[in-house]
């Protein structure tokens, strides 16, 4: 493991765990903490998340989870973040995380994303091609900016 990521891993880890606990006790249709995620902020705390993954498609990533609570803590800025399964296993973020993380703040393309046990890569390298930068009608859109 690389040694920056060990306490985001550990986090995401007890994250999941909490979850996969609530998922085998709430007698729902779900599957909880599937998968955890850990975000570490420029200059401040660590923020959590897991996934939900319901009947009907409902449900969402566990990146998405600690964005939100990021955000709902006043941070956009990603220093560095992992997303594991329920055994520990690194995964990389989707396509569809990969996205929000930029769209959130477009200084995360320098986040560090865990990607393997021995592997970082900057957001950036997983997202090459943003959209937005050929987009001129979004910044004339008149919610640009709220």
């Amino acid at each position: 493991m690389l040694p920056i990521f060990v306490e985001l891993v550990r986090k995401a880890k007890e994250a999941t765990a909490a979850a996969v606990r609530a998922s085998n006790t709430s007698g729902g249709w779900g599957e909880f903490g599937a998968i955890g995620a850990a975000i570490q902020v420029t200059d401040g705390p660590v923020f959590t998340g897991v996934s939900i993954s319901l009947l009907c498609g409902i449900g969402f990533c566990a990146e998405h989870s600690a964005t939100a609570e990021m955000v709902k803590h006043g941070y956009t800025r990603i220093e560095r973040i992992v997303a594991i399964t329920h055994d520990g296993t690194v995964i990389p973020p989707c396509g569809r995380c990969r996205e929000l993380l930029y769209q959130v703040n477009i200084d995360n393309l320098d986040a560090k994303v865990l990607v393997s046990d021995t592997q970082e890569a900057e957001l950036r390298e997983l997202l090459p091609h943003v959209w937005q930068e050929k987009a001129d009608f979004l910044r004339r859109s008149p919610y640009h900016g709220r």
